[in-house]
């Protein structure tokens, strides 16, 4: 039995596959929505964060043989608890993480935390977009909201969440684009050009958050970026394919791969 931390596309995909060779497992997301996806997959799912010793409780009441972390590049705190959860209760630590990108562009300034990139936002003013999410974005209100040179629009998934908390820090409604994505660049070049963006504001989530298209649509339209890079956390056991994942189950389950033919 597998516990995997999942939520993303790409997670759900390495559930699926995960499923196909022949483990049983069961997925934990935090919200319903990411659930109902799982569900439609024929996946088990737990909705909810878990804590490492909530995390620990359920490994050992349940009997799960290992944890694959395939939560988002972000979701540094869910990662630090698998990661704790799973040497507490003695069963390995999987980690996937899909690659990581670059990109040369002169106007791009890449930052280490999302306060780093809320100072640096303070310091260009002009309109800035957020595509960072609603966790966040109190982080960027208490820095950059009420400032006379600065108009502060946030993207973010049309969660009731997401809403009552722009109300509550203040956001104004004309200040709220919420949407779910991908995108494509000709999207997100047309809505830098409605809002007239002059800075957008990102996280290296890789290609699979569609970070090329906010990129390259700002490029286009010489908008400057600031992009947060990712936690640096020692994950141990980490890869970047389902492949390889797959392998290390079998590995330390000490099972045969199934062999599949065309």
């Amino acid at each position: 039995m597998i516990l995997v931390l999942a939520g993303t596309s790409d997670a759900r995909a390495l559930a699926l596959e995960i499923k196909k060779e022949g483990f049983d497992l069961l997925a934990t997301v935090v919200t319903e929505n990411a659930a109902v996806e799982l569900r439609k997959s024929g996946i088990p799912v737990q909705t909810g964060r878990l804590t490492d010793e909530e995390m620990v409780a359920l490994i050992e009441t349940r009997g799960f043989q290992a944890v694959v972390d395939a939560s988002h590049p972000f979701a540094e705190e869910a990662s630090k608890n698998a990661i704790k959860a799973a040497k507490t209760a003695g069963v390995p630590y999987i980690r996937y993480e899909r690659e990581s990108q670059s990109f040369e562009y002169n106007k791009m300034t890449v930052v280490e935390s999302y306060e780093a990139a809320a100072e640096l936002a303070w310091a260009k003013k002009g309109v800035v977009m957020l595509t960072t999410g609603g966790k966040t974005l109190q982080v960027f209100t208490k820095k950059l909201l009420g400032h006379p040179d600065i108009r502060l629009i946030a993207r973010m998934l049309p969660r009731v969440d997401n809403m009552e908390k722009c109300e509550q820090l203040g956001l104004p409604q004309k200040n709220i684009v919420a949407i779910q994505g991908p995108f494509s660049k000709e999207f997100d070049k047309a809505l830098y050009q409605q809002y007239g963006v002059t800075l957008m504001v990102s996280k290296e989530s890789g290609k699979v958050g569609s970070v090329d298209e906010k990129v390259e649509a700002a490029k286009e339209l010489g908008i400057e970026v600031i992009l947060i890079g990712r936690p640096k956390l020692n994950y141990g056991t980490v890869y970047a394919n389902f492949i390889d994942v797959l392998a290390e189950l079998h590995k330390k389950m000490g099972s045969t791969p199934i062999v599949t033919t065309e």
